[in-house]
Parts: C-alpha cells; structure tokens; sequence
C-alpha cells in the first residue's frame, strides 16, 4: 500500500509542466532552465512522495485507531505486549529508503557540485551592497584584463553552453540565486566560488540576493537573459563597443 501511495505521488508530482497553467501561470515550482535542474527537481518530487505518502498511512492508521479503540462501555482495555515481526519491518523499510535516498541525493549533489565539465565560456560576478558586478573577458580571452566587459546587474549567458561562474563579494555576505536554476551559492569576501550552469531554455529571469546583507537587500536584484548564442555573441560584441573594449 505505501509504495502504491508513491508511486501515485511521484506520477502526480512530477508532470513536465510542474503544475503550469497557461503561460506564466504556475502554481508550484517555477520553470527549470537548466540541465541539472529537472535532476533536483526529481529528487525533491521522490522525497515528497514517500513522506507525503508515510503522512497518510500514519494519520489514517492513527485515525482508525482512535475509532476502533474508543473507549467504550462494557469493554475493558487489553495490554498488549507487541510483535516482533512488525517493528523489525517498520525499521528495516525506513532503513532502506534512508540509504536509497542517501546514495541517489549524493549522485545528484556530485553533478550539480561536483567538478565542473569543461567551461564554453566564464562569468565573474562581484556582489557587493547592492548590486551585481559582471565581467566578461575581452579579446584576450582572460579575466581580470584592462579589456574585459564589466556590466551592472546584467547578465547574459546563451544557452546549451556550458558556463563557470566565479562569485565574489566586495564586502559583506551575498547569495546568488535563480530560482529557475535551482541552485543557491553564497558570495563570501575573500573566496572565490564556482558555479556551473547550462541552460536550456531561453527567456528573462531575475537574480535575486537570498542573504540579508543590509538595509538595501530588498533592492539587490538582477536581470538575467538566456538567448542563443547568436544573440548573445551579437549582444557582447555591442556592449563592448558601447564600452570602447
């Protein structure tokens, strides 16, 4: 019967749509934009299930419990001593899914943290108080040049390239967070943090700041764009002549 309960919950949960009706309009998680996205997605649905599912036995168990064993008159309680065979089934089955859970999470974790593949192209972002610094290498392809593009709360990535983040902080603690990526990595001063991504899907997202770093955090939010690659190489070809890169 649990497992039955699962498997209904994972089908129910796990539409591609994740519960969008029509276009904007989502009722639970916002669209994945990313190919380790629907791999968190997955094992959220999975965890979902099976607690969803253990809820619903327990308090129905527990209900027709608390009917069937209602005090009632001319009945006396009876002492009842246990059996074996029971407990050892109710801790050896949560023993199982703990593990299976253990190892798929660490698989997933090892993707999505793990080493990056190989970058197409890298990103530094700078946070500080409040607002995202954005630097893209210039002609000489390095970071940290005199002719690197450096914009303000303007990200543009294309899509199915494989990108490397390098986060940064000027002063206090940050967090960059998309939402759509499904992924959150804290911006600390003085290290240096990566963050690897390839999206999927084009389209405008926001970059919010998930750290309350001061009296300005509501307003640290950026603007993220995920278009082809023609769109994005014709994009930094003009915000570098616009710059004089």
């Amino acid at each position: 019967m649990l497992w039955i309960l699962v498997a209904i919950g994972i089908w129910f949960f796990t539409g591609t749509n994740a519960w969008a009706f029509g276009k904007g309009v989502r009722i639970w998680l916002p669209e994945a934009v990313t190919t380790t996205a629907p791999e968190i997605d997955r094992l959220f649905y999975i965890i979902l299930g099976i607690t969803g599912a253990v809820f619903v036995l327990v308090e129905t168990t527990l209900l027709a419990f608390v009917v069937r064993y209602r005090r009632r008159s001319g009945r006396r309680a009876a002492y009842v001593h246990g059996n074996t065979v029971v407990e050892i089934v109710w801790t050896v089955i949560p023993a199982l899914i703990l593990v299976y859970l253990t190892f798929h999470s660490q698989r997933v974790w090892a993707k999505v943290r793990g080493a990056p593949p190989p970058p197409d192209l890298e990103v530094e972002i700078t946070a500080e108080q409040f607002a995202w610094n954005i630097r893209y290498a210039g002609a000489d392809g390095v970071l940290g040049s005199a002719d690197d593009l450096v914009t303000i709360n303007q990200l543009h990535l294309p899509v199915r390239q494989t990108v490397l983040l390098h986060l940064k902080s000027k002063d206090v603690i940050h967090s960059f967070f998309v939402p759509q990526f499904r992924v959150k990595q804290d911006a600390v001063p003085g290290l240096t943090s990566r963050l690897w991504l390839s999206a999927t899907t084009s389209g405008q997202y926001e970059i919010a700041c998930a750290e309350l770093c001061g009296l300005g955090h509501y307003r640290m939010r950026g603007f993220l764009t995920l278009e082809p690659l023609e769109a994005f190489h014709a994009w930094l070809a003009a915000a570098q002549a616009e710059q004089g890169t």
